[in-house]
């Protein structure tokens, strides 16, 4: 059986675009990513999506409240026939309609060591915060802000010198290893949610 795939994408699609690749290559096996959706017209992302043959689709949220957005996505990831959802840059919450028809079926990247520094600009918080090691979590979604059980994380120093955006590029380095890592335990049914816990069955 292939899992198929839908990304969510707001901006450059860098994570997207490695997990197109490690599906390509072979490192994960049985999925496929079918379409890509953005909330941004001009998001690189869809072109990503276009330059390997995947569908895209741009929803514009400005038409719409965000209810009805949700059911627009909804519409398309029935379309698709979609096992599994990714958030890769996608800045917007999603719904408790979509939450809930793919419950433990969404996964998200994001730029910190989950629980700390939630929400937007996770790397310049950490960065303003003084932490020594920050770095990088795959997670289930919930109806929560980046609360969802712990997939995946990936510690990365903070060295002297750094700046905010040379920690942002050593941050996005490790996210290209650990998503699709997370993606290929996901399509193999290797994950198990108990309470909180994700083990690796």
């Amino acid at each position: 059986m292939v899992v198929k795939i839908a990304v969510l994408a707001s901006g450059r699609g860098s994570n997207l675009q490695t997990i197109i690749n490690s599906i390509e290559n072979g490192y994960v096996k049985n999925a496929e990513i079918n379409v890509v959706i953005s909330n941004k017209r001009d998001a690189y992302a869809l072109e990503r999506g276009r330059n390997h043959g995947i569908s895209t689709v741009f929803l514009d949220p400005s038409r719409c409240d965000n209810a009805k957005y949700d059911l627009k996505i909804l519409v398309v990831l029935k379309q698709y026939e979609i096992d599994l959802l990714l958030l890769a840059g996608y800045f917007q919450l999603l719904g408790p309609e979509i939450i809930e028809a793919y419950r433990n079926r969404i996964l998200n990247i994001h730029p910190s060591l989950l629980p700390s520094f939630k929400g937007l600009h996770a790397q310049k918080q950490a960065f303003e915060y003084g932490v020594k090691i920050t770095g990088c979590t795959i997670h289930f979604v919930d109806e929560g802000l980046d609360s969802g059980p712990i997939i995946l994380q990936s510690c990365v120093p903070v060295l002297q010198g750094d700046t905010e955006e040379t920690l942002t590029a050593r941050i996005l380095e490790q996210e290209h290893i650990i998503y699709p890592e997370a993606v290929k335990l996901f399509v193999e049914g290797k994950l198990k949610i108990e309470g909180r816990t994700v083990g690796f069955g």
